[in-house]
C-alpha cells in the first residue's frame, strides 16, 4: 500500500529555501490553487502537493493523469526578480530539476525538449508553468508504477515510472525533497545571475540533459502545422533551433516535439 506524503519530513526538510509548504488529499489541480494563491498575495516559493488531482492540465490545455498516491503533483508559487524575456528558462530549468532528480535514484532519464522527462523512450513526468506577474511552476512525476489504462501522451507517448525504470526508491517524500532542493538549487544560481542561462550555467547543464538534440524531429504546431528538422541547439531564449532540409534555420517557442531518430543514422 502507498504510504501518505509526510507533510511534517517534507516541512521539516524545505522550509528556508521554501515559504510554505502544504499537502491536500486531493484538489482539482494545484496549479489553479497556487493561481488563486498568488492573487492573494502568497509568498515568493509557496508549495502545494496534491495526493490525488481531479483536473490537473499537462501543456495545451491536456488532461495530466494523477492517480492517487502513484506520483507527486506539486505547484511551486515563483517571484522571481528577473528580466520578463527570462521567464520562459523556468520550464526548462524544472526540466532540469526532474531530470537531476531521476538520475540521483537511478533512471537513466533525459529530456525531451522543452521540458518532457524520458526513461527508455517513455514518459515519467511533465511541467507546466503559467506566467501572469507570478510564475506558478506545476510539475507531475509519476513514481509508483502506473495502472495498464493511462493513455498515450503527445506523439503517442506512452506513460512510465520512476518504480518501472529501477528507482532506488519510491518514498514519494524523500523523492519530493530531492526535487525541490534541485529547483531550489537551480533556482537561486538562475536569480542570481539575473536569469542569465549562460552565466548561471543552465544552458550547458540543460543541454546535456537534452535528447532532443541531434535528433531528426517533427514539431507539431499550432494551427496544425508542422515543421520537420534536424534539431541543432538551445538558443539563449530557450528556443528549439531546427535546420531543415533546405538548410534554413527555424527557432521554435512553442510545440510538441516527436523524435523520428538521430539524424546520424
Amino acid at each position: 500500500m502507498p504510504q501518505p506524503l509526510d507533510e511534517n519530513r517534507l516541512r521539516a526538510a524545505l522550509i528556508g529555501p521554501y515559504a510554505q509548504v502544504d499537502v491536500v488529499a486531493s484538489t482539482g489541480s494545484t496549479n489553479a490553487d497556487l493561481r488563486e494563491a498568488a492573487r492573494t498575495g502568497a509568498a515568493d516559493r509557496t508549495v502545494l502537493f496534491a495526493e490525488e488531482q481531479t483536473a490537473g492540465q499537462g501543456r495545451r490545455a491536456r488532461t495530466w493523469v494523477s492517480p492517487p498516491h502513484t506520483g507527486l503533483y506539486v505547484s511551486v508559487l515563483l517571484r522571481p526578480d528577473v528580466p520578463p524575456h527570462r521567464i520562459p528558462w523556468i520550464t526548462l530549468l524544472a526540466g532540469v530539476a526532474l531530470a537531476r532528480t531521476a538520475n540521483t535514484l537511478g533512471v537513466d532519464a533525459v529530456l525531451k525538449w522543452p521540458n518532457d522527462l524520458l526513461a527508455n523512450g517513455s514518459k515519467c513526468a511533465g511541467v507546466l508553468a503559467e506566467a501572469d506577474g507570478a510564475v506558478v511552476l506545476g510539475m507531475g512525476l509519476n513514481v509508483a508504477t502506473l495502472p495498464g489504462d493511462v493513455p498515450p501522451g503527445a506523439g503517442g507517448l506512452p506513460a512510465t515510472s520512476l518504480e518501472q525504470q529501477g528507482a532506488t526508491t519510491t518514498d514519494r517524500t524523500e523523492i519530493a525533497v530531492h526535487l525541490l532542493r534541485n529547483l531550489a538549487e537551480l533556482d537561486d544560481a538562475w536569480r542570481q545571475h539575473d536569469g542569465d542561462p549562460l552565466t548561471s550555467g543552465l544552458h550547458a547543464e540543460y543541454r546535456r540533459h537534452c535528447s532532443t538534440l541531434g535528433q531528426l524531429v517533427r514539431i507539431e504546431l499550432p494551427g496544425d502545422r508542422e515543421l520537420q528538422g534536424t534539431a541543432v541547439e538551445i538558443d539563449v531564449d530557450g528556443q528549439l533551433v531546427i535546420r531543415t532540409e533546405d538548410g534554413r534555420r527555424h527557432s521554435v517557442h512553442a510545440g510538441d516535439v516527436v523524435h523520428l531518430r538521430s539524424a546520424a543514422d
